[in-house]
C-alpha cells in the first residue's frame, strides 16, 4: 500500500471492498486510530467499535485474510519504521481525549486534502449549479445550514434542505426543475434512511451528487458521485464534528474560487450591513 499516512494506507486496503455496516463501523474505526491500528487485539478492536469479536474475524476474512491475525501482521508489516501503539492516553481525562481525538481528526483531514483534486471538483460542481440545495437532516442538518448560511453570501441560489418528510422529494423535485445540477449532502452517523433514499432519488432525477460523510464506507457512500470523508469524535455522549464543519468550509472556498462574482457580493453584503449597523464592532 502506497499511501503516505496510516491512515491513507488503510484506506486503500478498504477501498473497493463490499462491507457489511458492521463491517464498515470495524474500518471506520480502524482509520480514526490508524497508527494504532496493527498493534490492537481482536478483542480491542471490538470494543473500540462497539461490535462482538467475531465480526471483527469476519471483517478480516472479508478482507481476504485468514483471520484477524493475519490482518494484523499485514498491517504491522507496512507500519512506517518506528511506529507503535500511544501509550499516553491513560494520563488523559476523558475531555482531554475528546479534544486530542477532534486534533487527530484534523490531522487525518490535512493528509486528506494534501491532494486538493476533489476538493477543487467539488467547488466546480458547486458553483455551477443554479439553484444548489444543500442536504443535511437530524445530526447533520446544523453542517447543512452553515454551509447554507455562508453559501448564500455568494452563491445566488441556495436551497436547505435540512427537513425530511414527505416533501423532501417534491423540494428535490423542485430544485432540479429550476435548473439544479448538482447537490450538496452532509450525512453524519446515525445515517438516517431517509438521507440515503433522497440521494438515490436525486441521482435519478439527473443530479450529480457530492457528499461530505464521516467515513468513506457511509451508508451514503454508494449513492454519492463525489464523496470526501471527514471523521466525527465519538469519545463523548454525543459525537463531535470539527472535522465535517471544517470540510464544509474549504468547499466553501473551492466553491467561491469559481464564482467569478464571490468577491464582488462579499462586498456587497458588507457594504449593506454597514449602512444598517447588522453588526456590533
Amino acid at each position: 500500500m502506497s499511501g503516505s499516512s496510516p491512515a491513507a494506507r488503510l484506506q486503500e486496503l478498504f477501498e473497493g471492498r463490499r462491507l457489511t455496516p458492521t463491517q464498515r463501523r470495524i474500518a471506520h474505526s480502524m482509520v480514526r486510530r490508524a497508527k494504532d491500528a496493527p498493534f490492537l487485539s481482536s478483542v480491542e478492536l471490538a470494543e473500540l467499535a462497539g461490535v462482538s469479536q467475531p465480526s471483527v474475524t469476519r471483517f478480516a476474512v472479508a478482507l481476504g485474510f485468514d483471520g484477524y491475525p493475519a490482518l494484523r501482521k499485514h498491517l504491522r508489516e507496512v507500519a512506517p519504521a518506528g511506529a507503535e501503539a500511544d501509550e499516553g492516553d491513560e494520563t488523559y481525562n476523558e475531555y482531554q481525549q475528546a479534544v486530542l481525538g477532534e486534533i487527530e481528526n484534523l490531522r487525518h483531514l490535512a493528509e486528506l486534502l494534501a491532494d486538493p483534486g476533489p476538493v477543487e471538483r467539488a467547488g466546480r460542481l458547486l458553483a455551477a449549479s443554479r439553484p444548489l440545495p444543500v442536504l443535511g437532516l437530524r445530526a447533520a442538518s446544523s453542517q447543512a445550514r452553515g454551509f447554507g448560511y455562508f453559501a448564500a453570501k455568494v452563491h445566488p441560489d441556495i436551497r436547505v434542505l435540512d427537513e425530511g418528510g414527505s416533501m423532501l422529494h417534491d423540494r428535490i423535485d423542485a430544485a432540479r426543475r429550476a435548473g439544479a445540477t448538482a447537490l450538496i449532502c452532509f450525512a453524519l452517523p446515525r445515517h438516517p434512511r431517509e438521507v440515503v433514499d433522497a440521494l438515490a432519488y436525486a441521482r435519478g432525477r439527473g443530479l450529480t451528487v457530492v457528499s461530505v460523510a464521516d467515513s468513506a464506507f457511509a451508508p451514503v457512500a454508494r449513492h454519492s458521485d463525489l464523496l470526501i470523508p471527514a471523521a466525527v469524535g465519538t469519545g463523548l455522549a454525543f459525537d463531535t464534528a470539527c472535522a465535517p464543519m471544517l470540510l464544509g468550509r474549504v468547499l466553501l472556498e473551492a466553491m467561491c474560487d469559481d464564482l467569478p462574482d464571490a468577491q464582488a457580493r462579499l462586498e456587497e453584503f458588507d457594504a449593506g450591513a454597514a449602512a444598517r449597523g447588522l453588526f456590533v464592532e
